[in-house]
């Protein structure tokens, strides 16, 4: 039986969110000129957690946090072969979750993040020297607890393709083929949610830009000799 899994919103943030953190880590590993543009991904990337935290609550059926919470009755259910369900399973949300969740905190530590030469975060200045440095070390550790995630995240996609259950597809084309009679497509997800989520997300990047700081002062005049 054919349903619907995967919504438009859901699939364009996966993919946005793939492209988004893998251009963060290449610009902030290479560092130099580009880590302005790391700056910028990173706050595309807040944009994106912040959209999937809103559809989270207010998206279509699979999308929606209460329904893939991994809570330890699940969990374990899933473990002892019993879970049956459509979208993530108890495991994969784990895995979901602390992605989503390291991803946060990584955004959200390089807003006050200094490069220690040329380069700081939009609100560095809210907090002191010492206190950015140290979220700055935070930030660059949390690479690779982000890298482990994902290949983790990886490791996954391919052992159940071994499997054959193909997890990419749905999050491409949205539709699964399901061996339970009772499964339904995902329901849910209205226009006005979709409008909601963005207009946060899109004030939360004008906020963690410097939105609300004062403009800086202008330069000094040049002295006439």
């Amino acid at each position: 039986m054919r349903i619907k899994v995967w919504d438009l919103p859901t699939r364009l943030f996966h993919w946005l969110l793939f492209a988004g953190v893998t251009g963060a880590l290449l610009t902030g590993w290479i560092g130099g000129g580009w880590i302005e543009w790391h700056g910028r991904l990173g706050l595309f990337v807040l944009g994106l957690l912040t959209f999937r935290l809103v559809w989270g609550l207010l998206g279509s059926t699979y999308a929606r946090f209460a329904q893939f919470a991994p809570t330890p009755g699940r969990v374990i259910a899933y473990l002892r072969g019993r879970w049956q369900g459509e979208g993530h399973n108890p495991l994969g949300a784990l895995s979901v979750f602390a992605l989503l969740g390291m991803l946060t905190w990584q955004a959200l530590s390089g807003l006050f993040s200094n490069d220690d030469i040329a380069f700081e975060g939009p609100l560095a200045d809210l907090v002191s020297s010492a206190t950015s440095t140290w979220l700055s070390g935070l930030h660059r550790q949390g690479l690779w607890i982000i890298l482990g995630l994902v290949a983790l995240h990886l490791t996954a996609i391919a052992v159940y393709a071994v499997r054959g259950k193909h997890l990419v597809k749905p999050m491409v084309v949205g539709w699964k083929e399901s061996q339970d009679a009772a499964a339904k497509s995902a329901r849910g997800g209205k226009l006005w949610s979709l409008i909601l989520g963005l207009a946060v997300a899109a004030g939360v990047v004008w906020i963690a830009a410097g939105g609300l700081l004062p403009p800086p002062p202008p330069p000094p005049p040049v002295p006439a000799w």
